[in-house]
């Protein structure tokens, strides 16, 4: 079965977008671009069977927030779908985890490393851990705080340095990833 989605969307003065994520559990779109740009976007779902008989039913959108928090260009962002989180970065380093909270997305939590520019960001399947990438080779993996479940990035488990040329194979799909952690981390 295959599906198209077209819709168009407004982004403010032209600015071009850098990365798109999709939240296909909850229906949420994250865009990223320059200028700290961060939309999220929200479709409306179609659950009257009478009208999914083959034909292209409206798409409305349920959500169409601009998140603030980030100066730079946006480059990474990725869901915990679930904690039903937003983990984004920035050209700085910056990153920020966005929370929902009645009907609206807001910062839960800000870390910025200051050394370098995060290149790839991935949690695994049970949102437990995230594995973070950095520009420098730096590879971080923490993880949900379990007294505080809120609490994300709660904990570091593991962090290794690499050369950057050596991680690029995967930097992009880092659900592959083979890195040599210790125990079963990822």
């Amino acid at each position: 079965m295959f599906f198209y989605l077209s819709k168009k969307i407004a982004v403010p003065n032209n600015v071009k977008l850098k990365c798109i994520s999709w939240n296909k559990d909850q229906g949420f779109i994250a865009c990223g671009g320059e200028d700290g740009l961060l939309k999220v976007l929200r479709l409306e779902t179609q659950t009257d069977d009478s009208k999914l008989r083959g034909l292209a039913a409206p798409s409305n959108l349920s959500m169409n927030q601009n998140l603030e928090g980030h100066s730079g260009a946006v480059q990474v962002v990725t869901w915990n779908e679930q904690y039903q989180k937003l983990t984004t970065s920035d050209q700085n380093g910056l990153i920020i985890v966005w929370m929902l909270y009645k009907g609206s997305w807001y910062e839960e939590m800000i870390n910025n490393r200051n050394k370098s520019v995060v290149r790839s960001m991935s949690w695994n399947a049970d949102g437990q851990k995230i594995c973070i990438v950095y520009e420098d080779g730096a590879v971080i993996v923490g993880s949900v705080d379990d007294e505080n479940e809120a609490e994300l990035l709660g904990e570091r488990h593991w962090s290794d340095q690499y050369r950057w040329d050596s991680l690029v194979p995967w930097h992009r799909r880092l659900r592959g990833a083979r890195l040599p952690l210790p125990g079963n981390l990822l």
